[in-house]
């Protein structure tokens, strides 16, 4: 009888694992897939994005290199500061979806203060003519939702340039001789730059 119970048991427990090895193999095989799509549609959406990630790289004339990297949105009749950034008085991230950043493999100085060779992000305060820069060491980042002021390097004053040309996508040009130009909409500002 013993013997009996001992087979019973088992064949009980074989059946048991079987069954457990099989609904395992199921479990691990939807989670692959779903893995996979979830990694697809993520490719996917960074490619069908409204505002593609734009870089942009110079050499400077002492060798020092310079990107910035952006998320390039466009007007389309939009009417900036009214229904599109910047605004007044609200922190920009300076571009669309994640921070824009600013990476240089060498110090350079912006407007006499010096900004270390790293990857900084750069968020923007417009004030009527004036548009302060704010260089931050927290460049992985999206939108403003993040910005920590404590992690300011440090902040500059632009003016903005009277009739400046209609850009009707946001682009930052970087002269070799220093500065970079950014340009947006009807407004366009400067910030000077010069290499150790």
């Amino acid at each position: 009888m013993r013997l009996f119970a001992l087979l019973f048991v088992f064949l009980q427990t074989r059946h048991l694992l079987y069954k457990n090895y099989f609904d395992m193999k199921k479990l691990l095989t939807v989670l692959c897939i779903s893995t996979t799509l979830w990694s697809v549609n993520q490719a996917t959406a960074q490619d069908n994005r409204v505002s593609k990630r734009v870089s942009v790289t110079e050499t400077l004339s002492k060798g020092t290199k310079v990107t910035i990297e952006y998320g390039q949105p466009a007007v389309k009749g939009r009417t900036i500061g009214v229904d599109l950034e910047p605004i007044d008085g609200q922190l920009w991230r300076t571009g669309a979806n994640e921070a824009t950043t600013l990476e240089t493999d060498k110090p350079i100085f912006i407007m006499n203060r010096e900004l270390p060779a790293g990857k900084f992000s750069l968020f923007t305060l417009f004030d009527d003519q004036l548009v302060t820069v704010i260089f931050n060491k927290a460049w992985n980042q999206w939108g403003t939702n993040q910005y920590d002021a404590s992690q300011d390097v440090f902040r500059i004053r632009a003016k903005l340039k009277p009739e400046a040309p209609f850009a009707e996508q946001l682009q930052f040009t970087i002269q070799p001789e220093g500065g970079i130009v950014v340009s947006w909409g009807n407004k366009q500002f400067l910030i000077p730059l010069r290499e150790q």
